[in-house]
C-alpha cells in the first residue's frame, strides 16, 4: 500500500480507520526518504471517509451478506432495505423509537441528510413505523443508485468504453509512476 501511495505522489489519501496505520507507514517512509535524501514525497494525509454499518448493523461486509451492491436490481435493494435491523426496543408502532440505535437512520442520515432530521424526530415521536420507514427508505435508496445502474447500462452496451478508460487511466498512471521514479533515481544519484 505504501508504494501505491507514495509512487502517485498522493497528498491525501481517502481511508477506513482500520487503513490507518498503513497510512502511517507510507508517511514514515516518505518522511525517512525525504531526510536521507531530497524531498520528493510529500507525507500523505488521511481523508478519513464516513462508513455504513452493514444492512444487519455489523460490519459491512460481502462475505457476512449485509451489503448492498451497485449491481443490485431495484427488487434486490429493496428486500435488502426491508430487512435491516431496526431499534430493537421499538416492539410496537406506538412506542418511541431511539434512531441512533437504528441502522435505517444511518442510511438516511448518509443519503438524504434533508430528511434524516424529520425521520429522527417522526421516530422518537412515534409519528411512522420501521415498516413505512424502511420503505421510505429503498425509495431513497433507489433514487440514489438511478444514476449509477443508468451509467452501468450504457458502459455494458459499450465494452470497449471501458477498454478505452483502463487504457488512458494506465497511460496516465504510468507517467507519474515514471516521473516519480526518475526523481527517486536522481534523488538516490542511481
Amino acid at each position: 500500500m505504501a508504494s501505491d501511495i507514495l509512487v502517485y505522489r498522493a497528498d491525501t489519501v481517502p481511508v477506513g480507520e482500520d487503513q490507518l496505520p498503513h497510512l502511517e507507514l507510507s508517511r514514515e517512509i516518505a518522511r525517512r526518504f525525504n531526510f536521507l535524501y531530497a524531498p520528493v514525497f510529500p507525507e500523505p494525509k488521511a481523508l478519513e471517509v464516513p462508513t455504513l454499518v452493514g444492512t444487519d448493523g455489523r460490519k459491512m461486509s460481502k462475505s457476512y451478506g449485509n451489503t448492498i451492491q451497485i449491481a443490485s436490481t431495484e427488487e434486490e435493494v429493496r428486500k435488502s432495505v426491508q430487512s435491516m435491523v431496526t431499534d430493537p426496543a421499538r416492539i410496537r408502532k406506538s412506542d418511541p423509537g431511539h434512531p441512533e440505535v437504528c441502522t435505517v437512520y444511518s442510511y438516511y442520515k448518509a443519503l438524504a441528510p434533508q430528511l434524516a432530521e424529520v425521520r429522527d424526530t417522526e421516530c422518537r415521536n412515534a409519528g411512522i413505523g420501521c415498516v413505512a420507514c424502511k420503505k421510505q427508505l429503498a425509495d431513497v435508496v433507489v433514487e440514489y443508485l438511478s444514476p449509477m445502474w443508468e451509467r452501468r447500462n450504457a458502459v455494458e452496451k459499450d465494452p470497449g468504453m471501458v477498454d478505452a478508460l483502463l487504457e488512458a487511466g494506465t497511460s496516465q498512471a504510468r507517467q507519474v509512476a515514471s516521473a516519480t521514479m526518475e526523481q527517486v533515481r536522481e534523488a538516490m544519484k542511481i
